[in-house]
C-alpha cells in the first residue's frame, strides 16, 4: 500500500503498535474521542483493554464502542463518560445513572476546547491514509473532532483505509498527529430504521407543504426528520446546510432533487459536519465534490446559517406544551439525548431570510396513552427550546403556526393538531389556567385529514396567488381582523346590516355548529409581507332538502378577479361529497356583482323577488358539466 510507504519514509518515529499507543496515555487523563461513526474503534478498544489505564475522564459527542462496556463495573471504576449527545445505545446507562451529560448547543462546544473550560489531554481520533502531501481526512466525524484535537495535548490517530476522504475542511496533516496506529476494520454503521407507518407517512405530508422548491434545508438528529425527507422527493433545487448526513438523503441527492442550485451561502455544494450511516452512504460521499464539510462552529453558528436565504429547519421533540415550550433531551428527569444543533437552527433560521423553523413529533407516546401535546411540560423536562423560538409544530394531526402568537391563539393552534381524544382536556386545562376564553369551544374531536382535499391555490384574474382552505377554529383571531378590516358597503351586502361588531362571543356561536359537512367555510388567504392574511370567507350551511345556503364575503382589494368564483366551484364540490343537490342564497338587489357570480356558475337558476329588496337564488348542481339534475 503506497501511503504506507509514504508513512515510514516521512514520519516513521509516529507509526506505533496498538500497545506503544497506550502507553502514551497517563492516570487521571482528560480524553477526547472523536464523534458517532468516525470514532476510532480500535483504539477505544485497546485502551479499555490496558488494565493500567486508570481515573480517566472520557468526552464525546455520540458514542457507540464504549456502549459495549457501560454495564462492567470494573470499567466504572476506571472510566467516567461526559456526553455531550446520549447516542440510543448509550439510553439505557444514561437513566441508570451510569454516564454524565453535559448540555451545550453544538456551535458552542469547540469554544469550551478552545478556552479550556474543558481541557484535554489526549484526543483520539481516527483519519483517512494521507495522500502524497501528507494530508489525511477526518471523513465522516469532522464536527467537534477538528477542534478536539487541535486542543489537545496529544493526538493518536487511527490511521484507517476504510474511512472516506471527504472534501472541506476536513484535512489534517500528518505534522498535526503526534502517533499513528494504523488498523484497518469496518466504520462504525448505523443504517436507517425504515419505518413507513401512517404516523411518519402524514407528518411527512405536512412538512412537504411548509418546503417550497428551491429552500435549503437543514435536518435534525432522530428518525422522524431524516423519514420525512421520502415525502419531498417531488421537490426542486433543494439545498442542504445540517450538521449530519444520513441515508434519507441519498435518493434525494440521487434523483437530483438536492442540487444545492439555489442557496446563497457556498452555492453547489452540500454543507455538513458529521455523516451517520451506511457503508452505502460513505461511498457515496467518498471523494464526492458536492459535499464541503467543517466543524461545527461554522455549521452550527446561527450567523452563518442566517447567511442562507429560505433557511428551512426539521427537527424533532419529546413534548410540545400549549405555549410553544419545546422539550427535546429529557423524558422527566431521565436524559434522553441532547440539545444538540437544534437551538442553533431555530436561531439561524429565524434570521434567514425567508427562514423559519419547523419541530415535528407523533401526537402520542407509549402506544397512544399520553399525549406529546401536553398543558405542561412533564416535572424535570428541560426546556431546550424556548416559546419565543418556534414557527410551526407539526404532528400526524397537522400544522400548528406559533411564531407572534398569543398564548390564547397557541393553545387553539397546539390542541388543534393534539391527538382528538386529548383535545377537550386540554382546551379545558387552558381555561383553568386562563390561557383562553371559558366559554371557548374545544377543536372537533374527529381526525380531521379529509380536510386536505380541501385545500388548494390558484391564480387570479390579475395574477396574484392566493389560498383556499378550511376555517379552523384557531383562524378565529385573523378572521375577526378580516371582518374588521371590511369597509361598510361590503359588511352590508354580507350580513344584509351595517354590523360593526364581531366579538368572540358571536365566533363561538357561529363555531357551535361547524362540522365541516352541513356547516363549513373556507378562506382565502394571500402572503403580505412575511405572514398571511385572510381576503375571502365562503361558507355554506345546511338548509334542509339536501340545499344548503350559501354566502361570500371579498375584501375590496380582491374584488371583481375571480375570488368568489373560485369559492363558489370550491364549496360545490364540497357540497357534493356530503350529498349535497344544490345550494340556495339571498343576495340584496343593489348586489348585481353576487348574482352575476352565481348565475355563471349556474345559468339555470331561479331567482325570486322578496318584499325587502332581497333576491331568494336557487341553483341546483349540474350532475355532469351541462347537465341540470332533476332530483330535487
Amino acid at each position: 500500500m503506497a501511503y504506507l510507504k509514504w508513512l515510514q519514509k516521512n514520519c516513521p518515529n509516529k507509526i506505533l503498535n496498538i500497545e506503544e499507543a497506550t502507553l502514551k496515555i497517563k492516570r487521571g487523563s482528560r480524553i477526547f474521542i472523536g464523534t458517532g461513526c468516525g470514532e476510532p474503534q480500535y483504539l477505544i478498544r485497546a485502551m479499555v483493554n490496558d488494565k493500567n489505564i486508570q481515573d480517566i475522564t472520557v468526552y464525546q459527542m455520540l458514542s457507540s464502542t464504549l456502549a459495549q462496556f457501560v454495564d462492567d463495573e470494573s470499567f466504572l471504576n476506571r472510566f467516567s463518560l461526559k456526553l455531550f449527545f446520549i447516542s440510543p445505545p448509550m439510553r439505557k446507562a444514561a437513566f441508570e445513572g451510569k454516564i454524565d451529560y453535559i448540555p451545550s448547543y453544538l456551535s458552542q462546544i469547540p469554544i469550551l476546547f478552545a478556552n479550556r473550560r474543558i481541557g484535554l489531554d489526549v484526543a483520539l481520533i481516527q483519519v483517512s491514509p494521507p495522500d502524497k502531501f501528507g494530508y489525511c481526512s477526518l471523513g465522516v466525524s469532522v464536527d467537534i473532532t477538528k477542534s478536539g484535537m487541535e486542543n489537545a495535548g496529544i493526538v493518536i490517530a487511527q490511521v484507517n483505509p476504510r474511512m472516506p476522504r471527504t472534501h472541506g475542511d476536513s484535512f489534517v496533516h500528518v505534522d498535526e498527529l503526534d502517533y499513528l496506529v494504523i488498523h484497518e476494520e469496518p466504520i462504525v454503521e448505523a443504517p436507517p430504521n425504515i419505518k413507513n407507518d401512517e404516523i411518519t407517512m402524514r407528518i411527512g405530508f405536512y412538512i412537504s407543504q411548509l418546503v417550497s422548491d428551491g429552500a435549503t434545508l437543514q435536518i435534525g438528529f432522530g428518525h422522524l426528520p431524516n423519514m420525512v425527507l421520502q415525502y419531498l422527493s417531488d421537490r426542486k433545487d433543494l439545498g442542504i446546510h445540517t450538521q449530519v448526513i444520513t441515508d434519507g438523503f441519498l435518493p434525494l441527492f440521487r434523483n437530483n432533487v438536492i442540487t444545492n442550485r439555489k442557496k446563497t451561502l457556498l452555492p453547489g455544494r452540500t454543507v455538513a459536519s458529521l455523516v451517520v450511516g451506511s457503508k452505502k452512504l460513505y461511498k457515496y460521499i467518498d471523494k464526492n465534490p458536492m459535499f464541503y464539510f467543517r466543524s461545527s462552529e461554522f455549521v452550527n453558528d446561527p450567523t452563518v446559517i442566517a447567511r442562507n436565504d429560505n433557511l428551512i429547519s426539521i427537527s424533532s421533540a419529546l413534548e410540545v406544551d400549549l405555549t410553544g415550550q419545546v422539550c427535546s433531551d429529557s423524558l422527566s428527569y431521565l436524559f434522553y439525548s441532547g440539545i444538540g444543533d437544534q437551538v442553533d437552527f431555530l436561531r439561524g433560521s429565524a434570521m434567514s431570510k425567508g427562514g423559519f423553523a419547523i419541530v415535528a413529533l407523533p401526537s402520542t407516546a407509549q402506544n397512544g396513552k399520553i399525549s406529546r401535546i401536553v398543558s405542561h411540560l412533564s416535572e424535570g423536562a428541560g426546556v431546550a427550546t424556548t416559546r419565543g423560538d418556534v414557527n410551526f409544530v407539526v404532528t400526524e394531526y397537522g400544522i400548528a403556526e406559533i411564531q407572534g402568537k398569543s398564548i390564547y391563539q397557541r393553545v387553539l393552534e397546539l390542541s388543534q393538531i393534539a391527538h382528538p381524544k386529548f383535545r377537550e382536556d386540554l382546551i379545558e386545562i387552558a381555561k383553568k389556567r386562563h390561557y383562553i376564553f371559558a366559554d371557548q369551544l374545544p377543536p372537533a374531536q374527529n381526525d380531521l385529514i379529509f380536510l386536505e382535499d380541501y385545500k388548494s391555490t390558484n391564480t387570479l384574474k390579475d395574477g396574484r396567488t392566493v389560498e383556499f382552505r378550511p376555517m379552523l377554529p384557531s383562524d378565529e383571531f385573523a378572521s375577526r381582523n378580516f371582518y374588521y378590516s371590511l369597509q361598510e358597503e361590503t359588511i352590508y351586502f354580507r350580513f344584509f346590516h351595517k354590523r360593526k361588531i364581531f366579538s368572540h362571543k358571536e365566533m363561538q356561536k357561529q363555531w357551535s355548529s361547524v362540522d365541516y359537512r352541513s356547516n363549513i367555510s373556507i378562506i382565502g388567504i394571500f402572503q403580505q409581507g412575511d405572514h398571511k392574511e385572510i381576503m375571502a370567507i365562503g361558507t355554506y350551511v345546511d338548509a334542509g332538502n339536501s340545499i344548503a345556503e350559501v354566502a361570500f364575503v371579498v375584501r375590496e382589494d380582491f374584488q371583481g378577479v375571480g375570488v368568489a368564483s373560485n369559492l363558489l366551484t370550491i364549496l360545490e364540490t364540497i357540497a357534493k361529497v356530503n350529498k349535497f343537490k344544490g345550494f340556495k342564497a339571498t343576495v340584496l338587489r343593489e348586489n348585481s356583482v353576487m348574482v352575476k357570480v352565481f348565475r355563471k356558475r349556474y345559468p339555470d337558476l331561479v331567482t325570486t323577488m322578496g318584499e325587502d329588496g332581497e333576491i331568494y337564488i336557487n341553483m341546483i348542481f349540474p350532475d355532469k358539466a351541462g347537465e341540470k339534475s332533476n332530483n330535487i
